[in-house]
């Protein structure tokens, strides 16, 4: 049993893009307003796992970007509260980076493992032209593994990381 948090309280839609993802997998969505403290949320999403003996939380956040300050301070506490809450916690923390982002992706990156260290990587939309040549350097530097990739906006378009399918497409023929 798996409870979604919509800590991504800022983006238009962003609650509502996370309901229709639970609609869809069967998950418990914990939401609040838009606009509301993400760190409540996040807490709430805690409580009512624990209420409900749902085996994992999956937290969505607003993006970081290594510049602004402010999330990352919001962030920051999100992990503190988490850990308060449930001792351990987080016990997975996946940075999910679009592969168009480039270079600036490394300075994203460092940061964000600064203020919640890296289990892994996610890199999404490598179904259009962007070939998330970054991605490598990152896992190295960071020393985190790339779990998943994304190529598309359904279900099935979320999949295990294959180096060997990823150098093949980053480097054809």
């Amino acid at each position: 049993r798996i409870v979604l948090a919509a800590a991504d309280t800022f983006r238009a839609a962003a609650i509502e893009q996370l309901q229709a993802w639970g609609e869809r997998t069967g998950a418990e969505v914990i939401a609040h307003r838009p606009g509301a403290d993400p760190t409540a949320v996040v807490f709430d999403a805690l409580e009512a796992a624990r209420a409900r003996g749902a085996d994992r939380v999956l937290i969505d956040t607003a993006g970081r970007l290594h510049t602004k300050r402010n999330l990352m301070e919001e962030l920051r506490k999100m992990t503190r509260v988490l850990g308060k809450t449930l001792p351990g916690a987080p016990h997975e923390v996946l940075l999910v980076l679009d592969a168009t982002t480039g270079r600036g992706a490394l300075a994203q990156a460092r940061e964000f493992n600064q203020v919640a260290p890296l289990t892994g990587l996610i890199l999404t939309k490598l179904d259009g032209t962007a070939k998330g040549g970054a991605l490598l350097g990152i896992a190295e530097t960071l020393q985190v593994p790339v779990r998943f990739v994304g190529v598309g906006e359904g279900l099935e378009d979320l999949m295990p990381f294959s180096p060997t399918a990823f150098a093949e497409a980053l480097l054809p023929g």
